[in-house]
């Protein structure tokens, strides 16, 4: 019955689908339009023109259809830093900033969630941005990127496509933050170009422990030129220093209950305690007559340059110091535009970086309230500004000069500078076409290669992932179109997906068995430094045991925290948190000091259990033990106990998560 039921449903729902060839698209002024999926662009690999009045509208009207909170990236936190160079770039660009190692260059950065509302919380499934406002002697320059390092769509016109098709539904404005519905998966059926980014959002890159521990990348490739006019592409990689570590999606769940605030609070705390987050600039350079050596083509967003083909070479360190001392006048209208760069920094003809080029500018006119938002303090460049622009909304500078124009003779004005900002001379011709270059075409390959690289944890949490996502889907049509696509990634893929869906894997191409170890996040740096740990302690506890081992951890930089029953003191020993107001998921790693009481109590034994279930490290000191026997806990892997754990406890919290236990018996 309950298969009729569902036959039923699936035919209702194909036949409310509206044809989608019934009336020619027009633009707003009533003209038809021929290509919605292409800028109009000097030849198939040219720039963007800018009398592409379709593109012009499109785009428009998308960075205008919400105000005041920005239309993506709406949630975010920011932090003030600096960035220092390690060696001179001079033979690669002429930029300052780059060249100078004994400047320390003053920054913003602001991390975000790209599709949830300002109020969503920060642990959803989805990109993250990570956008840095370097403020240089020589102007701002804004390197404007995410924690992937390929996006979903190839060009710019695009953009609002796919950022509606992962927005609520718009007839009742469901679900927040969150891509398991119909019209985003949709898209992707239909647009097989996201599905290399697809696959970066179905595993934990999605769901990151903290900014802290965050990858970013700018996306694009762009140019450095130096100073006799020579350009090399570059693509820009931050690369933090506590490694790259992902929550898992069970702990993810409970989080946005516990703590919506989690990723926020954890950056902010941390600079709080000077335990200031760390990454390194790293680039990989590709000279201009290599262009065309690889199988992909470097102006197509999609795709990366493997870390084995092109090393990533660090350049400098970022080093976030001082939170914002007002959220609104600083992280909310930060403004950060890709146009904004400095001499030795120039663009390519990436279609999607082409567009972008100018949503970014048009979408601050509205949410700033006009042209003046570079004078809001947190946008104010450190260099000076001398021009004879003038009025609009918003002005806050009193301008003394008689004449708003130039060339005058009147008050002098301000002569064009001899080394000013000059741009990058490339050739450029072509006929005006709406058509993308066929080396842009691959759209499976670097999909099969992150596939390739995952370790077998990571494919387990990527099938997962799609499950859940699919799973929320309503309409079988579009399960079956991912599933299609699914399979030309590759067929284990297609057949673990497929099964938990009660659907039939369709039969795909062979596909390559290349690999780039670097994808994976199995291998990271370790480090027990602010991973936080929850004590927990009971009346009764030895206490001279945990001072002890809070001394030594705390001494590696971890942060602990005793959570007991009852607020006030234990032993002797300050409460941090109560027993009924955390769980475990806001900690790293546990630790058992106390059994006799403790394992009387359900809230206790399942604290301990779900750490476990989420692959965390387990410590029990003294009756301890207990607490873990009461957990049931089916293996001992990441467990640590004993006397004297300090150490080998360290090491297992380091070690991040323990994804091959056994956890086939704990409660759901």
């Amino acid at each position: 019955m309950k298969q009729q039921g569902d036959d039923a449903k699936n035919r209702q729902l194909d036949e409310d689908r509206v044809p989608a060839d019934d009336l020619p698209m027009t633009t707003d002024q009533g003209v038809r339009v021929d290509d919605t999926d292409n800028s109009l662009r000097a030849g198939l690999r040219g720039p963007t023109i800018m009398e592409d009045f379709h593109f012009r509208e499109k785009i428009t009207r998308f960075d205008h259809e919400r105000i005041p909170e920005r239309v993506v990236h709406a949630r975010g936190a920011g932090a003030y830093g600096e960035f220092e160079l390690y060696e001179p770039l001079t033979d690669l660009t002429s930029a300052r900033f780059l060249t100078d190692t004994s400047v320390r260059t003053p920054v913003f950065v602001r991390f975000s969630t790209v599709g949830g509302s300002r109020g969503s919380a920060d642990t959803v499934r989805d990109v993250r941005g990570f956008a840095t406002k370097f403020y240089t002697s020589e102007g701002n320059f804004d390197l404007v990127g995410n924690n992937f390092p390929v996006f979903f769509i190839q060009d710019g016109v695009k953009f609002p496509d796919f950022v509606h098709a992962v927005k609520p539904e718009p007839h009742n404005e469901i679900p927040q933050a969150q891509s398991a519905h119909d019209t985003f998966w949709d898209f992707v059926q239909l647009q097989p170009e996201t599905l290399h980014m697809v696959m970066w959002l179905m595993s934990d890159r999605a769901i990151p422990r903290s900014f802290r521990m965050m990858q970013g990348f700018g996306v694009h490739t762009f140019r450095l030129v130096n100073a006799a006019g020579e350009a090399t592409f570059v693509k820009w990689h931050w690369r933090p220093k506590l490694g790259t570590h992902s929550l898992v999606w069970d702990e993810v769940l409970r989080i946005q209950g516990n703590d919506p605030d989690f990723n926020r609070r954890d950056l902010w705390e941390a600079i709080e305690r000077g335990a200031f987050p760390e990454y390194d600039l790293c680039v990989q350079l590709v000279p201009e007559s290599s262009e065309h050596d690889f199988e992909f083509d470097l102006l197509d967003p999609t795709k990366i340059i493997p870390e084995e083909l092109v090393p990533l070479r660090p350049i400098g360190k970022m080093t976030l110091n001082r939170n914002p001392q007002n959220f609104f006048a600083e992280t909310e209208q930060v403004a950060f535009h890709l146009g904004n760069v400095v001499p030795g920094i120039d663009f390519t003809n990436d279609p999607l970086l082409q567009g972008r080029l100018f949503s970014y500018l048009d979408t601050q006119l509205l949410r700033l309230g006009g042209p003046n938002f570079p004078q809001i303090p947190i946008n104010r460049p450190l260099a000076d500004v001398r021009n004879d622009q003038r009025d609009g909304f918003h002005q806050h500078l009193i301008h003394e000069s008689r004449t708003s124009y130039a060339p005058n003779s009147i008050s002098g004005g301000h002569p064009a500078a001899t080394e000013g900002y000059r741009h990058y001379q490339e050739r450029v011709d072509g006929s005006k076409i709406r058509k993308r270059s066929p080396s842009f075409d691959d759209h499976y390959s670097q999909a099969t290669l992150f596939w390739n690289s995952m370790s077998s944890w990571e494919k387990e949490h990527i099938v997962a992932a799609f499950l859940f996502e699919l799973g929320h889907v309503e309409r079988r049509t579009i399960k079956e179109g991912v599933l299609g696509h699914l399979a030309s990634i590759h067929p284990d893929l297609a057949s673990q997906v497929a099964r938990g869906l009660g659907l039939q894997a369709p039969q795909g191409p062979r596909v390559h068995a290349t690999a780039s170890p670097a994808l994976s996040q199995a291998d990271q740096p370790r480090s027990v430094a602010t991973r936080k740990i929850a004590i927990l302690m009971a009346d009764g506890t030895d206490a001279g045991a945990v001072k002890a081992l809070r001394q030594r951890l705390e001494e590696q930089g971890a942060i602990c925290e005793v959570v007991a029953p009852h607020e006030g003191r234990v032993a002797d020993v300050p409460v941090d948190r109560q027993l009924s107001a955390v769980n475990s998921v806001v900690y790293d790693a546990v630790v058992a000091s106390d059994g006799a009481v403790l394992s009387q109590l359900g809230r206790a034994t399942f604290f301990v259990a779900e750490a476990f279930k989420h692959g965390k490290a387990i410590g029990a000191v003294g009756t301890g033990t207990l607490l873990l026997d009461a957990a049931r806990l089916p293996g001992d892997q990441g467990v640590v106990k004993g006397d004297d754990i300090a150490q080998p406890f360290a090491e297992a919290v380091a070690a991040h998560r323990f994804f091959d236990r056994d956890v086939t018996t704990l409660p759901a």
